[in-house]
């Protein structure tokens, strides 16, 4: 009778490794939509104009707090290496700075924004 042993071993190895990278691919996969996960913003753009009250300038995007229409927001702006080609730079964002936002509100917390662009100091930068 043969000796099966190492080709069954060989087998199973190889589906090891496969489902090993068939899981890390649907991690990876997951991890990206979790990141991108945009679906969860409203699809119509609003307009907020206010002040920034506080900045967050770094990765993986940068964010401001501003205040509009009586109301806290928390805007999603674009990863700092995008800001910085645009020409959007943290000092421009300095606390009391007067900015508009054109973005969308998340569905399940209206106090946090996605920016498409931001207006300050007479500059529109395009953040997508």
């Amino acid at each position: 009778m043969p000796d099966f042993s190492l080709s069954l071993l060989a087998r199973r190895l190889f589906f090891a490794i496969a489902a090993f990278a068939v899981i890390g691919i649907g991690l990876h996969e997951r991890q990206a939509e979790a990141h991108h996960g945009w679906s969860s913003y409203e699809s119509e753009a609003r307009t907020l104009v206010g002040p920034v009250t506080a900045l967050s300038y770094a990765n993986p995007h940068g964010t401001i707090e501003m205040t509009a229409e009586g109301k806290a927001y928390q805007v999603i702006l674009a990863p700092v290496s995008r800001m910085n080609s645009r020409g959007l730079s943290a000092e421009m964002l300095a606390v009391g700075t007067q900015v508009t936002v054109v973005g969308y509100v998340k569905r399940d917390d209206p106090g946090e924004v996605r920016a498409e662009r931001i207006s300050v100091g007479g500059k529109t930068i395009e953040l997508r």
